[in-house]
C-alpha cells in the first residue's frame, strides 16, 4: 500500500515538474540590431522576471499559461509580447526602438546646479520608499565567474593559482559558481538568506560558492554601502550632496517617461566613494539604475585595476526594488597575479510587507540547505537563470562541474607547503614540515599522517611522530576528533602524547620555522622545553546559538628536559642557555568551561562559521581546571580559573578598536610549568596582543590580568587632517596600550624551584605602528611607561607571516 502511494506521489510530482517551461531569446536595437546587454524582462501583473546577459540573451522559466512579457531599456520604447506557454519556446526575440520623444532642455543658470534639486527630491523619495518598506522576501539566481591568465587547479579545499603576471596573456574564465537562493529582510536590520542549490566547477570547493549571492548583493537605495571594508555613502545617502558632486550628463527616456542621467563623483578625490552615472526618473524621482565604479581612494592599495557596479530597479507594489546586481572586478596583485571576478545576479518573485514571523531570523545569516550540493541536471534546467554566453559555454566544456581537472605533481607537493596532499582526505608531512631544531633535541625529524573530513566531514585525525638525534628520544602526538550534529556543532576529541612541550606555549605565537631558524642560524633558542606524557579527552557543544559548553579530563606527567647540544651553523663558540628546571609531577584534572559568542554565522551545509562582517563584536571565554589528590589521584591540589574577552569595536569610519583581555586566578599549588607566562617577544619580531618591551618567558604568575588595546586608524587620520602626500599614500597607522599584572600566590610560591619575575603593580607600555596596505607587515615602536630597566624602548616588525 505504501509503495502505491509513493508511486502516485512521484507521478503527480513529475507532472507538476514538467509544467515548467523555458522561454528564451534575445533583445536587440530594432534599427541597428545592436545587442542590448542586461535588458530588463518582466512578466506583466506578476513579480516574475529576469534580465538579459552581456550578449543580450535571456532565459525565463514559466508554468503553462498565457502571459504578457514586457522588455524595457533606458533610451528605448518598451516592447510587449503576448505568449501562450504549452511547451518550451525558443527564439522569442524583442526588438526595441530608440525613444524619439522630444525631451525638454535642461537650463543651467549661473551659480546654480540643476542636478542638486533632482538629487534632493530623489533623497526624499528614497526616504518615503524606506518608510513604506517594512519587510520583503525574494528569490535570486547568481552566477560568479573567476578569470585568471592560467587555469586554476585544486586539490581538496586548496586552490592553486600560478604566479607571475604577463600583460600579453588575456584573462580567461577558469571557474564558474552558480547558486539559487531565497532572501528575507525585516526592519530594522534583520536579514537571512537560504541557499537552496549551488554548484561550481570542479576546481573550486563549495565553501567559496557560499561567498556569492545575497550576502554581497548591495542595494543602492541604502545610505551606506560597504565595499572592501569601507562604508561608502550611496548616491542617495542623507549626506550625499555634501559628499558628492553631481551634474546632469544627459536626458533620456523610457517610453514617454523622462530619465535623468546624472554623473557623480566625490567632491574631494581623497575621499573614498563612487564615480559614474545614476539614472533617476524625471516625474517621480525614483532611482532606476546605477552604473558606477569605485574611485582610486576606495580601491585599497590600487590592487584592483577596476571595480564596476551595475544595478537596475523596478517597481513592485509601487516600491522600487533591485532586479539585478552586477559586479565586475579586475585586479593585479603586485604584478604577480592578475585575475578578474564577475558577479551576475537576478532578483525576482518579491513579496513585500507580508509580516514575516520573528522566528525566521536567527543567528544564521546564511544557511546552505544540506541538499544544496546534490541537485541534479534536471533541477538546474528548471530554475530561473542567466543563459551562458559563448565564452561561458566554452569554459564549461573545459572545466565542467562534473569532471575534475587533472592533478599535477605540484598540486600534491610544494616546497613551500607543510603537507603533501594525496587525496581530499589524506595528507602527509612535506619536506618543509619534516625537520626542526632546538637545544634539547638538536636535529630532529618529524613525520605526520593527516586524515581530514572522513565519514561525511565528521572525523579528523592526526598521527605525528618525531625523533631527536641529540636527546635520542622518540615522540608521539596522536589525536582524533569526531563531530556531531547537523552542522557539526558538537565534538568529542581525544589526544595521546609523549612529546617535548614548549614551556608556556599558550602565549607563544611564533612558528616552528622561526624557532628553528633562530636556533640553528642565530644561535638563539628563545624557547624553553620540558617533557610531558599523558592524554586528554574533551566534549564540547553549542547548546544555544551564542553559548558553547565544554567538559573533559586531562592527565599528564611532566619531566625536566636538559640542553643536549650547542651545535649551530654560526657562533659556534657560544652556548645555548640551559633549560629552566620545572616542578616534576603528575597532574590529573577535570576541565570545563563555556564560550559566549554573539556573532552571526554562516551555515554552509556542513559547518557553522562565525562572521563579523565588519561589525563590532565580543567573545567571552571561561575555563576551569580542577586537580585533586584524593579524588583524582593527582600529585597537587589546585583549581585554576581562566577568563578572557576579545573582540572589535567600530570607532569612526573604517577605524576600529581591537582588544583582548585575559585573566587567571589560581587557588592551590600550581607547578611552575603551568604558570602563565605573559606573552613577550623576540628582538625585532613582534606579535599582536603581546608585550613588545618584554622578552618571551620574562614575567610569570598564577594570578594574572593582561589588557591589550589596539586602535587601527588605517589611513583615516591622514585623510581627515588632509596632510599633503600622506592623505593619498595609503599608509596605515595604529597605536597600542598594554597593561599587565602578574602575581604568584604563597601556595604556588612554596613549590617554586627558582625565583621568577612578577608585576605586583600594573605594568604599562605604549607604542604605535606604521605600515602600508600592500605590505603584510608594519614597523612598531614601543615604550615602557614604568618598570624602567632593560628594553625601555624597542623597535620591531609585526607580521602574521611568522
Amino acid at each position: 500500500m505504501n509503495k502505491k502511494i509513493l508511486l502516485i506521489v512521484i507521478f503527480f510530482s513529475s507532472i507538476i515538474y514538467a509544467q515548467q517551461y523555458t522561454i528564451d531569446g534575445r533583445v536587440e536595437n530594432k534599427v541597428t540590431h545592436q545587442l542590448l546587454s542586461y535588458a530588463n524582462i518582466r512578466v506583466l501583473n506578476s513579480t516574475n522576471g529576469t534580465a538579459a546577459n552581456k550578449e543580450g540573451d535571456y532565459e525565463l522559466k514559466l508554468n503553462a499559461g498565457k502571459y504578457l512579457l514586457v522588455v524595457s531599456y533606458i533610451g528605448y520604447n518598451s516592447d510587449t509580447l503576448s505568449i501562450s506557454v504549452i511547451q518550451n519556446l525558443t527564439g522569442v526575440n524583442f526588438y526595441l526602438s530608440p525613444s524619439d520623444i522630444q525631451l525638454p532642455e535642461v537650463v543651467v543658470k549661473p551659480g546654480i546646479n540643476p542636478a542638486i534639486a533632482i538629487i534632493e527630491k530623489a533623497i526624499l523619495k528614497k526616504e518615503e520608499r524606506n518608510k513604506k518598506l517594512n519587510d520583503y522576501e525574494f528569490e535570486a539566481y547568481t552566477k560568479g565567474l573567476i578569470k585568471t591568465q592560467h587555469d586554476i587547479s585544486a586539490h581538496g579545499n586548496r586552490v592553486n593559482v600560478s604566479l607571475g603576471a604577463n600583460d600579453t596573456i588575456p584573462l580567461k574564465i577558469t571557474g564558474i559558481l552558480e547558486n539559487e537562493s531565497k532572501g528575507y529582510y525585516k526592519k530594522p536590520d534583520d536579514y537571512k538568506e537560504i541557499i537552496v542549490a549551488r554548484k561550481q566547477t570542479a576546481n573550486f570547493p563549495p565553501q567559496i560558492n557560499t561567498l556569492t549571492g545575497g550576502r554581497i548583493i548591495k542595494s543602492f537605495y541604502e545610505n551606506n554601502i560597504n565595499f572592501l571594508g569601507n562604508d561608502l555613502p550611496g548616491p542617495l545617502a542623507s549626506n550625499a550632496l555634501d559628499y558628492y558632486y553631481f551634474y546632469i550628463k544627459k536626458t533620456l527616456a523610457i517610453d514617454s517617461q523622462m530619465v535623468y542621467q546624472i554623473y557623480m563623483s566625490p567632491e574631494d578625490p581623497s575621499d573614498p566613494g563612487f564615480t559614474g552615472d545614476i539614472f533617476i526618473t524625471g516625474d517621480t524621482y525614483d532611482l532606476i539604475k546605477v552604473d558606477l565604479q569605485l574611485n582610486r581612494t576606495a580601491n585599497i592599495g590600487g590592487i584592483f585595476d577596476s571595480v564596476e557596479v551595475f544595478q537596475q530597479f523596478s517597481p513592485f507594489d509601487s516600491i522600487y526594488m533591485p532586479v539585478d546586481y552586477r559586479l565586475f572586478v579586475k585586479a593585479n596583485v603586485l604584478g604577480l597575479v592578475k585575475f578578474g571576478f564577475d558577479l551576475n545576479s537576478i532578483l525576482y518573485d518579491y513579496k513585500i510587507n507580508i509580516r514575516m514571523k520573528e522566528d525566521l531570523f536567527d543567528k544564521a545569516r546564511v544557511t546552505v540547505l544540506p541538499g544544496a550540493d546534490k541537485k541534479n541536471t534536471s533541477y538546474w534546467r528548471n530554475i530561473q537563470s542567466i543563459p551562458n554566453t559563448i565564452e561561458e559555454q566554452a569554459a564549461y566544456k573545459r572545466i565542467d562541474s562534473i569532471r575534475n581537472l587533472p592533478v599535477s605533481f605540484w598540486d600534491k607537493f610544494s616546497p613551500l607547503s607543510n603537507k603533501i596532499n594525496f587525496s581530499e582526505n589524506f595528507s602527509t608531512s612535506a619536506p618543509l614540515g619534516m625537520y626542526h631544531f632546538n637545544s634539547v633535541e638538536g636535529n630532529a625529524i618529524d613525520f605526520g599522517l593527516f586524515f581530514n573530513d572522513l565519514f561525511d566531514k565528521r572525523l579528523n585525525s592526526d598521527l605525528k611522530f618525531s625523533y631527536g638525534f641529540s636527546d635520542k628520544k622518540f615522540k608521539t602526538d596522536l589525536s582524533a576528533q569526531y563531530l556531531f550534529g547537523d552542522y557539526r556543532t558538537y565534538s568529542l576529541s581525544a589526544n595521546y602524547f609523549n612529546k617535548l612541550n614548549i614551556l608556556f606555549g599558550s602565549s607563544d605565537e611564533y612558528s616552528d620555522l622561526v624557532s628553528t631558524f633562530s636556533s640553528i642560524v642565530l644561535k638563539d633558542d628563545f624557547r624553553e622545553y620540558y617533557y610531558s606524557k599523558g592524554f586528554k579527552i574533551n566534549l564540547e557543544g553549542e547548546v544555544f546559538p551564542v553559548l558553547s559548553l565544554n567538559a573533559g579530563f586531562i592527565n599528564h606527567t611532566d619531566r625536566n628536559a636538559d640542553k643536549n647540544t650547542d651545535f649551530a651553523l654560526f657562533y659556534k663558540n657560544e652556548k645555548f642557555d640551559e633549560n629552566p628546571v620545572i616542578y616534576e609531577t603528575k597532574i590529573n584534572a577535570l576541565t570545563g568551561g563555556f564560550k559566549i559568542d554573539f556573532r552571526d554565522y554562516i551555515e554552509d551545509g556542513f559547518f557553522r562559521r562565525r562572521i563579523s562582517l565588519g561589525n563590532s563584536y565580543v567573545i567571552f571565554r571561561v575555563n576551569i581546571a580542577y586537580s585533586n589528590k584524593s579524588f583524582l589521584k593527582s600529585d597537587l591540589d589546585f583549581t585554576k580559573y581562566e577568563l578572557s574577552a576579545s573582540g572589535m569595536i567600530n570607532t569612526f569610519k573604517s577605524t576600529s578598536l581591537d582588544f583582548k583581555i585575559y585573566g587567571m586566578y589560581t587557588n592551590g599549588k600550581l607547578p611552575f610549568q603551568i604558570l602563565y607566562g605573559s606573552p613577550g617577544n623576540i628582538d625585532g619580531l613582534y606579535q599582536s596582543y603581546s608585550f613588545r618591551a618584554l622578552n618571551i618567558n620574562e614575567v610569570f604568575g598564577d594570578r594574572i590580568l593582561n589588557i591589550f588595546l589596539e586602535n587601527n586608524f588605517r589611513d583615516e587620520i591622514f585623510r581627515w587632517l588632509k596632510i599633503p602626500f600622506l592623505k593619498d599614500s595609503e599608509i596605515l597607522l595604529s597605536n597600542f596600550l598594554n597593561i599587565g599584572i602578574s602575581e604568584i600566590s604563597d601556595r604556588s610560591k612554596s613549590i617554586l624551584v627558582h625565583p621568577v619575575k612578577t608585576f605586583n603593580h600594573p605594568f604599562y607600555e605604549a607604542g604605535f605602528g606604521i605600515g602600508h596596505v600592500l605590505i603584510p607587515l608594519k614597523i612598531e615602536f614601543a615604550w615602557k611607561l614604568n618598570y624602567i630597566g632593560k628594553n625601555n624602548f624597542r623597535v620591531g616588525i609585526n607580521t602574521y607571516i611568522f
